[in-house]
């Protein structure tokens, strides 16, 4: 990847997923809100400077009409002897859509870029996590039980597993997992979607998530590798295969153990960068604010090559950027 900080012009493309999403938030429209995220992504991609390949993506290009597996993004794709680095591209227009549809917090934009060929290709399917930020990074194990993993963060953090707190989905597989979470004295907090921003939060000490435990989808899961590794978290992961047939595709793939335990240089390896936008207000980050012919947001910005972490508040003036126009809803 060349050294010009992409990741400042890649929050260009969250920012523009989450002006044209939130303006569906609270309206019950959780494909719709989706899709003009997608659409505003697709179009952004138009003006940056790069080569790129979806590798994590809205699914296969039947299944997907805009920035599906495989999809080539980027302006460099149109130039002729383009000397735009070619870059992997893993990406969630709309990470949490039923938050958005509701209006829960911490439904989010994300991308993350790495070089040509860096991500896991992830199949779509189920991926066991545990994450934690750097003051826990060499002290767990996804092959040992939640309870022992608690015992070890809370002794690396210097506290009690009483002040501890774990971020996971709430859904009826991890009710054992939630079960023996509660009875080793931790605090949790459950999320109905997002396990790339609970990853996150346990990087951010003002959070207060001290761990993510739980299952969730794969693709989210190279997400959040890429960022936790910009920060110097950690994350270890399994696939978990719902069907004979999910697990047929990702032999396919190239995946030969399904019990391997990806660490994040697995998942995302080399110089990675990662940006987010906030949709609706949450832990992480702020939501949408719109205000007359504007709106304000807030996006995390993050590069593993630097571990430099920014958090940018944009205010956006669309009557006189014409290209929000289309995310808008306003007339160009």
């Amino acid at each position: 990847m060349q050294d010009r900080n992409l990741a400042l012009e890649v929050v260009r493309i969250t920012e523009a997923a989450a002006l044209a999403s939130a303006r569906l938030m609270g309206r019950g429209e959780r494909k719709q809100a989706d899709n003009v995220a997608v659409e505003a992504m697709r179009v952004a991609f138009d003006e940056l400077d790069i080569r790129g390949t979806v590798v994590i993506g809205e699914g296969e290009r039947d299944e997907a009409p805009m920035l599906y597996i495989g999809e080539r993004v980027g302006a460099g794709w149109k130039q002729e002897n383009s000397s735009s680095p070619k870059v992997d591209i893993a990406v969630d227009p709309l990470e949490g859509t039923n938050l958005c549809a509701t209006g829960a917090p911490d439904a989010i934009c994300v991308i993350a870029i790495a070089d040509d060929g860096q991500f896991l290709n992830a199949p779509d399917t189920y991926m066991q996590k545990i994450a934690v930020g750097p003051e826990a990074r060499g002290v767990i194990d996804l092959r040992e039980s939640p309870t022992w993993n608690l015992q070890r963060i809370a002794k690396a953090k210097g506290k009690r597993i009483e002040d501890c707190t774990a971020v996971i989905l709430e859904r009826e597989r991890h009710a054992d997992l939630i079960a023996e979470v509660r009875q080793a004295g931790a605090r949790i907090r459950l999320i109905g979607d997002g396990d790339v921003s609970g990853a996150v939060m346990t990087c951010n000490p003002d959070s207060g998530i001290d761990v993510l435990f739980g299952t969730g989808g794969a693709p989210e899961g190279v997400i959040s590798a890429a960022a936790l590794k910009c920060v110097g978290g950690e994350l270890q992961a399994r696939l978990r295969f719902r069907s004979p047939e999910e697990a047929a595709r990702a032999k396919k793939m190239g995946v030969k153990d399904e019990d391997f335990i990806y660490s994040i240089e697995d998942l995302a390896a080399g110089h990675v960068m990662f940006a987010a936008t906030g949709v609706t207000k949450g832990y992480l980050l702020d939501g949408v604010r719109f205000f007359g012919d504007g709106a304000k947001t807030e996006s995390i910005v993050m590069r593993s090559k630097s571990g430099t972490v920014r958090v940018i508040n944009s205010t956006h003036h669309f009557n006189t950027k014409p290209k929000y126009s289309w995310a808008t809803g306003l007339e160009s």
